[in-house]
């Protein structure tokens, strides 16, 4: 190579030099790569997913985000897989070859596993979804109470609810102390059939099945309307457990009339399939993992 006027001329050993930074920082870059794919998001669109829960790995599978943990010692898990998961920097317990912990995860979903976009986190309080148990008919005139004192007791109580789900009408059964106000029932209340509103929630003639109980019952009865009867809701829980894959759990919601299933992910394309398959509002899918905002 040629020198301008008033350059000096590379020697070999400058090139060589020149060289190996080159190589050295293309490995660097390679390194750097091949060590983040595990933890990194599938791309700088993708959605991230937050949830809080146990974390184990035993002999028969890596660290998995638990669905479901035994109470044995030490724990058995079924859940999901974690990439980028490192027990080197974590807090945990062992036993038997056997790790876990309690922890707050953020990651993105791929439909099988969920890949860390971040370090693990101290668990946050479990949040409980607050569902209303409260009688849908209007309060009486003069509050809830018996309306034939001599037909109020724990027999009677026992024979509505017989009388009630012998229908196949029938869309649930609860009852409703809630009117007695905030904090814990005193426990002799709690007992006490004059003390509660009966409820009832049936598909078909509502007087004709209010009338029903009423020969039976006279405390406090509130019966109320239904789109789906129990039965029916049953039938389309049994099909959902087979149908829906990836399901972690299934179950009536006699307050909401409806199926509600549990997946790892609860994308809207799940819900506008559910709704199409057994008709809207029928399924209600919720999700292990949470998606992040913001």
């Amino acid at each position: 190579m040629t020198a301008r006027p008033g350059e000096a001329t590379p020697t070999r050993a400058a090139n060589v030099m020149t060289g190996m930074r080159l190589f050295a920082g293309v490995l660097l870059l390679a390194l750097v790569t091949a060590c983040g794919s595990e933890t990194a998001p599938m791309s700088a669109s993708a959605p991230r997913y937050t949830a809080t829960g146990t974390v184990l790995e035993n002999a028969s599978h890596g660290p998995q985000f638990c669905t479901i943990v035994t109470s044995s010692l030490p724990p058995q898990c079924g859940g999901t897989d974690l990439v980028g998961w490192d027990w080197s920097s974590t807090r945990h317990e062992t036993q038997n070859d056997v790790k876990w912990g309690e922890y707050t995860i953020v990651g993105t979903w791929d439909g099988t596993r969920i890949t860390l976009t971040e370090p693990p986190k101290a668990p946050r309080p479990a949040e409980r979804e607050e569902r209303s148990s409260t009688s849908p008919c209007p309060k009486p005139e003069g509050g809830w109470k018996p309306v034939d004192p001599a037909k109020t007791n724990e027999k009677a109580l026992q024979a509505a609810i017989r009388i009630a789900r012998k229908s196949p009408q029938h869309a649930g059964t609860w009852v409703d102390q809630s009117y007695l106000g905030d904090g814990p029932i005193k426990e002799s209340e709690a007992n006490d059939p004059t003390k509660l509103v009966l409820n009832f929630m049936f598909t078909g003639d509502l007087k004709a099945h209010e009338q029903r109980v009423r020969k039976v019952w006279g405390g406090a009865l509130c019966v109320s309307p239904a789109e789906h009867t129990e039965a029916e809701l049953r039938r389309i829980q049994k099909k959902v457990d087979r149908e829906i894959s990836g399901l972690q759990s299934s179950g009536v919601s006699v307050l909401e009339n409806r199926v509600d299933v549990t997946v790892f992910v609860a994308t809207e394309e799940l819900q506008q399939d559910l709704d199409s398959r057994y008709g809207p509002g029928v399924v209600h899918a919720s999700g292990v993992f949470s998606p992040v905002t913001g």
